[in-house]
């Protein structure tokens, strides 16, 4: 089993920049993957980044040049440093992990782009 806990959704302005992170615990020796999904009202979930467990990563074409996923093995983390973000970056963030496997998921953590 693994267990994820994401934090650092917020409200931000049009133009700002937040950073997610997403703390693994639990048998995270067998991960292969980690990433982001999100999820905005009245549409399906998305990919958003993926980072392998050699460090190879892949973003969503929305998000290129403004995202950047990474991760602190030390820590068991992976981040999400969002830039310049839009109102159409307004969802449920949910970080995944694969691996054991299955695909585990966050709770899920709220970031909403408005003035």
């Amino acid at each position: 089993q693994v267990q994820l806990v994401e934090s650092g959704g917020d409200l931000v302005q049009p133009g700002g920049s937040l950073r997610l992170s997403c703390a693994a615990t639990g048998s995270i020796s067998g991960i292969t993957l980690m990433g982001w999904y999100r999820q905005a009202p009245g549409k399906l979930r998305e990919m958003v980044a993926t980072i392998t467990r050699g460090g190879s990563t892949n973003y969503a074409d929305s998000v290129k040049g403004r995202f950047t996923i990474s991760r602190d093995i030390a820590k068991n983390t992976v981040y999400l440093q969002m830039n310049s973000l839009k109102p159409e970056d307004t969802a449920v963030y949910y970080c995944f992990a694969d691996g054991n496997w299955a695909r585990y998921w966050g709770q899920g953590t709220q970031v909403t782009v408005s003035s």
